[in-house]
């Protein structure tokens, strides 16, 4: 086979691939957008053609011309998202002091609003699709909420299970949707023409110009046609731009414009149809199969959310913002295959309960979108600062583009605000409490180090130490792991102050997370040898990667320390935080941080460290 055919045939797997992870939330908005829009808006021919123009030039605006053509340039040695694009943000060297502050808190702050979108987005997609009964009988609408949780059930009850076989149909399934949403959409067009006046902004202009209010409050709606678009760049790493450009261009775009304009079309010749355009689009005898097809694609749909709320949550610890978890990797060759129980619990959790309270995806619209914004909102900030720093552009061009895409953002941003007493608070709550957890687990953890930095001893000075002292050595090789690579770790030191005596080979071992999102395998792992046995070893690890120890064994095997797992000791310090007086922390600051520090995963278990084989020395840290 020619190299040209096999990246040919790359490139299309790799694009039908994104059709299934990408583009799911953006592609099953058709199911609820336009009929928010019409929620108490009247149905006329020119609110009508305002509403759609409105949304194409969304479309056009928000998704071609500001992630398309900009963001995704900004990748993070290939990887996307908005933790990704602050870590890019902090590598400018004028990045320090209090404007680094403010980048993380921008960046922190995007993260955090991904939570609460990943937990609204699977219940409005899913009830989105099952409402589609009640249009074929009324019988069914009883059993809309369970059928709905039940769905979400099984969805999150499969995660355990891994993406990745199922993922190979992912694709496919919305390469079916994205056709019969355009054979629906032409289906509607045929019906009334006269809808592709839409294409024109001066109606979208006009019925802002004479809705005044009521405009205003619609572009909160317009708003869910938009939904999803971050995924472009949060999913860059997995696919990478070109199957993302080829997927929205060939595929998605032009569905998502004749599904819209087919609606559009039904309701200039059927005003009645306003209650659920999409579903009353279709004829008859194709509704159920096309109920069944649409909760396909919103579980897709809710996948990708939840598998970005794993990524983050991954990239968050190795950044430093948050405790260790669990991680699963489900699968031996896809590197984004994991599985996160703990946050699976929560998102299942809060699921369930939007769906039982809100009950309806009408009802879910009014606290859908505001989380989106401020993510995208964060993504322009960011963006600014890279584009200027980094890439030199000069103030006037980037100060130019991201005000016209500020402007437009903080248009929705305000629409969707007048929301929150309906059910946008909720994924602010979400939001805020993410937020704190992240700003209180960093501020802890730099307290914390600068607690015990003064007990920490420079290895020199142990090694000088040494030279004066004999102290008894026993067989065997002992491992201490250790957050600084120039001190001596604590373990070591309570170590030989209370067994005084040391193995006949020490290892003192660093491992490092950088600012990149995968660290180049043959530069991973540094070994110094140093006097008296001793032994220096540094691993590096990208934020989108897990540290594993028997890879950190293997290099070092590579590079001449023989470190056999099932004979070395591994040696670790085990902090209990107690309250102390005075306190580095606010009191119900300090809580949080001894809370989530109990409740954060081992060392042992995160690193993959043999339990029969670890010997944890604890202490207590007033703080």
């Amino acid at each position: 086979m020619s190299s040209g055919l096999r990246n040919y045939r790359q490139l299309t797997g790799l694009t039908v691939g994104a059709l299934g992870v990408v583009f799911g939330d953006i592609g099953t908005s058709p199911l609820y957008a336009l009929r928010e829009c019409f929620n108490g808006l009247p149905v006329s021919p020119a609110n009508v053609l305002g509403v759609l123009s409105l949304i194409i030039w969304s479309l056009v605006l928000i998704v071609c011309v500001k992630y398309l053509i900009f963001v995704l340039r900004a990748d993070n040695h290939g990887e996307g998202g908005v933790l990704a694009l602050l870590a890019l943000a902090l590598t400018d060297p004028q990045a320090r002091g209090r404007r680094a502050t403010i980048l993380m808190g921008m960046g922190i702050l995007g993260a955090a609003m991904l939570y609460g979108d990943g937990m609204i987005t699977p219940c409005i997609t899913v009830l989105g699709a099952i409402e589609g009964l009640e249009v074929a009988t009324p019988f069914f609408t009883r059993f809309i909420v369970p059928l709905s949780v039940l769905v979400l059930l099984l969805l999150f009850a499969f995660q355990r299970a891994g993406t990745d076989r199922i993922g190979k149909v992912f694709g496919p399934v919305m390469l079916l949707w994205f056709v019969v949403l355009a054979l629906l959409g032409l289906r509607g067009i045929v019906m009334a023409p006269e809808v592709l006046a839409a294409f024109s902004p001066w109606f979208g202009l006009r019925f802002l110009w004479l809705h005044g209010v009521t405009g205003f409050v619609t572009m909160g709606a317009v708003f869910l046609a938009v939904t999803g678009a971050e995924a472009l760049y949060a999913d860059l790493g997995h696919f990478g731009a070109k199957p993302i450009h080829y997927a929205w261009l060939l595929a998605v775009f032009p569905s998502l414009l004749l599904n819209y304009l087919g609606q559009g079309a039904l309701l200039l010749t059927t005003p009645t149809a306003a209650a659920n355009p999409f579903y009353q689009l279709a004829p008859g005898w194709m509704l159920f199969p096309l109920v069944g097809l649409a909760t396909a694609a919103s579980v897709i749909a809710s996948q990708a959310l939840i598998s970005g709320a794993y990524s983050v949550t991954m990239q968050a610890m190795q950044l430093g913002y948050l405790p260790r978890q669990e991680i699963r990797h489900t699968s031996s060759h896809e590197r984004g295959q994991i599985y996160l129980p703990v946050v699976n619990s929560i998102l299942l959790v809060g699921c369930v309960g939007l769906v039982l309270g809100f009950q309806s995806s009408s009802r879910l619209a009014a606290a859908y979108g505001i989380a989106v914004t401020v993510t995208m909102l964060v993504t322009t900030g960011l963006f600014f600062f890279v584009a200027r720093h980094l890439w030199q552009w000069s103030r006037l061009q980037a100060g130019a583009l991201c005000a016209g895409f500020l402007l437009i953002e903080l248009v929705f941003f305000a629409a969707n605000a007048v929301k929150v007493v309906q059910g946008g608070w909720f994924p602010l709550v979400v939001a805020t409490a993410v937020f704190v957890v992240m700003l209180t687990w960093k501020k802890g953890r730099q307290c914390l180090h600068r607690k015990l930095a003064p007990r920490m001893l420079p290895v020199n000075l142990l090694l000088d130490s040494l030279n004066r002292e004999t102290v008894p050595r026993v067989p065997g090789t002992a491992v201490y792991l250790s957050g600084n690579p120039q001190g001596t770790p604590l373990a070591l030191l309570h170590n030989l102050r209370h067994n005084r005596v040391l193995h006949e080979r020490v290892v003192l071992m660093t491992i490092i997370p950088t600012d990149e999102p995968h660290f180049p395998p043959d530069q991973r792992v540094q070994v110094e040898t140093l006097e008296h046995g001793f032994f220096r070893v540094t691993a590096r690890y990208g934020f989108m990667e897990t540290p594993n120890m028997s890879d950190i064994l293997i290099h070092c095997h590579a590079l001449g320390l023989e470190l056999p797992r099932q004979s070395v000791s591994f040696f670790l310090s085990r902090e209990t935080i107690v309250r102390g007086r005075p306190s580095a922390m606010s009191r119900w600051r300090g809580a949080v941080f001894a809370l989530l520090s109990r409740n954060a995963q081992p060392a042992t278990a995160f690193y993959g460290i043999p339990a029969n084989r670890v010997v944890e020395l604890g202490m207590q840290i007033e703080l």
